[in-house]
């Protein structure tokens, strides 16, 4: 019987940790991602710069907006975001867009920007690197 109480103590302590931990440490693998990331889209008439921020709300999610410098668009609310090393993908529904990309080695998200028959392809590095 005594060996059951260290058991069911034990549990009720891990239980009690990962309630504890659980949020957070499903949240961390996102904050590889967090922060502001440029790229240069080539559209064959021309190049687009466009620049993602990306932030981590109070309940772990990613949320985004985009500019797009050479356009003088800023604030573009990303519709949907998500991270799961090391796929990455973004969407614009309001203007048909969306991008798909892979965190690689080097730290650069590398993948392909859509946007109607487009599908061009797009590198983004951290901002000040």
């Amino acid at each position: 019987m005594r060996r059951f109480r260290n058991v069911r103590a034990g549990f009720a302590l891990l239980t009690a940790l990962i309630a504890m931990l659980g949020p957070a440490a499903l949240a961390l693998p996102a904050s590889e991602v967090v922060g502001d990331w440029q790229g240069v889209l080539d559209t064959g008439h021309g190049s687009l710069h466009v620049v993602f921020h990306l932030a981590q709300d109070k309940d772990g999610a990613l949320t985004a907006t985009m500019d797009s410098p050479d356009q003088n668009a800023t604030g573009i609310a990303a519709s949907s975001v998500s991270y799961k090393q090391p796929d990455f993908q973004l969407a614009i529904e309001q203007f048909g867009c969306r991008y798909d990309g892979k965190l690689d080695e080097k730290g650069q998200i590398v993948g392909v920007w859509k946007q109607g028959t487009a599908s061009l392809p797009l590198t983004l590095q951290k901002a000040g690197k």
